[in-house]
């Protein structure tokens, strides 16, 4: 299930802006080593080259196609293709720094533990995931697939678990220093109900439409579409707003 670096650049800026937010977020520090845990095209790495070095940041992604991207974007930064499940590294790091990439991977007890203790002491784990699972287009996509003509190919697809606030500063409280956690919602203006379907063509509707050939593909966006037209109300002025809410920590060890 490859990532489609164009598909998720559609709406680059707007998935970049908790990124900013989150880089915006980090206590002052002299962060001499930063690293960028799934950084897919570099739009999280360069929210980190506004405030850090070049020579200081690294960006790490499992995908080759988006890593492509990302060093078109920014030649001047180290980027490795690794799989963050497995990473570790004997160097430690002033930032690690997530936008965006954990929500893909399970066992987060194990995941941010070793996290944290990849960091150097008075360093930040910085994280933003999406927390929308609850929102219409994870929740219909999952509703289609469950249905009769899609089951035997695609009702076994199933999000990794996500977790409360709660949980996570339950996790993280007895392993650093300090720790802050917010939930912010951002409001996405949209043209239509067209943008909504292409923006989660990038992320949440992969593992779908990747067990699908092309004809199966049309039949099931369209259902899909229809389906999450009856969910957004049409503005006064045109067009729709996408809420998302997002979760983001900052941790320091």
């Amino acid at each position: 299930m490859e990532w489609q670096a164009k598909q998720y650049s559609v709406f680059d800026e707007q998935r970049s802006r908790p990124a900013y937010d989150l880089v915006n977020a980090i206590p002052e520090i002299n962060a001499q080593s930063i690293i960028d845990l799934g950084c897919g095209t570099g739009n999280s790495t360069q929210a980190l080259l506004s405030r850090y070095s070049a020579h200081n940041i690294m960006g790490l992604d499992n995908s080759e196609t988006m890593l492509i991207e990302a060093k078109k974007r920014l030649p001047q930064i180290d980027f490795q293709l690794a799989d963050i499940s497995q990473w570790e590294s004997e160097k430690k790091y002033d930032v690690i720094f997530s936008n965006a990439a954990l929500q893909w991977l399970p066992d987060h007890i194990s995941l941010y533990t070793r996290l944290v203790n990849n960091l150097t002491e008075g360093g930040y784990l910085a994280v933003q995931t999406p927390d929308n699972l609850q929102e219409p287009p994870h929740k219909i996509a999952l509703e289609i697939a469950a249905t009769e003509k899609w089951i035997n190919k695609i009702g076994h697809i199933h999000h990794e678990e996500r977790h409360s606030v709660e949980w996570y500063f339950s996790l993280l409280k007895p392993l650093v220093t300090d720790i802050n956690i917010w939930r912010t919602t951002y409001f996405h203006f949209m043209n239509d109900i067209n943008d909504i379907v292409e923006w989660f063509k990038g992320t949440a509707l992969r593992p779908f439409l990747s067990m699908l050939d092309q004809d199966e593909q049309i039949v099931f966006l369209k259902e899909y579409k229809s389906r999450l037209s009856q969910e957004y109300a049409e503005l006064p002025i045109g067009g729709l707003l996408l809420p998302f809410p997002r979760v983001f920590i900052l941790a320091k060890k």
